[in-house]
């Protein structure tokens, strides 16, 4: 077998590992797919170089290859959504379409992780990822990120605490499907009562239009003014088809449950933090994340 069909094998073989590996880190699927196309032509190369240098293992230098154009790409991408029309939000990917391996580890795969991420800095996500979904020790994480192990330690100390990760949970809770039905019916019926009396008082909305469709330009505080965003919405959706205005349908998203909402001539996927109450048949919502721009939504089957 020759070295370079041993690169290009290894790389098959690692791949949808790195995929998800990117994915965590970057939040769109098309980067992260571009990152690992780049690892592959990284590790030719690396195998036709003559200076005599081998590669000892080719899963852990594809590994550290991927984790450190993925930290590239997320400094050369916040520029780019700095400049974003309105609150950005991950491309949500729907879960069939996702590798075997990156559903069966749902770690740091929710759209809700996905977005808290972003608030930190490239190698404190490239450490929680590496520790939380891949269950990487910090001094192979710092091999790859050429830092100390009591560094990545810490970084992962502060990453999870930041992002409200309990370090001992295996992995985050499955959401209330009972509470995402209720909320399906009562969208459905224009019953926004019902809505707000399912969202937590502080509950937070971010809607992504990306400036391609109508959207919410800033966060929404406050489970009132939630319900009286989607009674704009309702409303809006009556004038245009009052026959049928909304229709609402669960859909598996991210290893997730999650909702499409139909109304007005689109389609939104919306994404709920649900906090599952102990004996409950509920749950009480505190985050919903609206992606409605359309051009995030090419993975997700509508």
């Amino acid at each position: 077998m020759s070295l370079a069909v041993s690169a290009t094998a290894a790389w098959q073989s690692e791949r949808n590992r790195l995929l998800g590996i990117a994915y965590r880190m970057l939040g769109d699927f098309g980067h992260a797919e571009d990152v690992v196309s780049e690892v592959a032509i990284d590790a030719v190369r690396q195998e036709r170089k003559t200076d005599g240098h081998r590669v000892e293992s080719w899963p852990a230098w594809l590994t550290t290859v991927c984790v450190r154009r993925s930290v590239d790409r997320v400094r050369q991408l916040a520029a780019v959504r700095e400049e974003y029309i309105g609150p950005w939000l991950p491309e949500p990917v729907d879960t069939s379409r996702l590798p075997e391996e990156t559903v069966a580890n749902r770690e740091l795969l929710s759209l809700t992780l996905l977005h808290l991420a972003e608030q930190l800095a490239p190698e404190a996500r490239a450490a929680l990822v590496l520790h939380r979904a891949f269950g990487m020790s910090a001094p192979e994480i710092a091999d790859i990120l050429e830092k100390t192990p009591t560094a990545v330690r810490q970084m992962i100390s502060r990453a999870e605490r930041r992002l409200d990760i309990d370090p001992d949970a295996p992995a985050p809770r499955t959401k209330d499907r009972a509470a995402l039905e209720k909320l399906v019916g009562a969208i459905e019926q224009g019953d926004i009562d019902t809505v707000v009396a399912m969202l937590d008082r502080d509950a937070v909305l971010w809607a992504d239009g990306g400036g391609k469709v109508k959207s919410a330009m800033n966060p929404v505080f406050g489970a009132e003014r939630i319900g009286r965003f989607f009674a704009g919405i309702l409303g809006k959706a009556a004038a245009f088809d009052p026959a049928q205005p909304v229709t609402a349908e669960l859909i598996a998203v991210n290893g997730e449950p999650a909702l499409v909402l139909r109304h007005s001539g689109r389609a939104d996927v919306l994404v709920l933090d649900v906090l599952v109450l102990d004996g409950g048949p509920d749950g009480t919502i505190r985050g919903l994340r609206q992606i409605s721009n359309p051009d995030k939504l090419t993975r997700v089957s509508l």
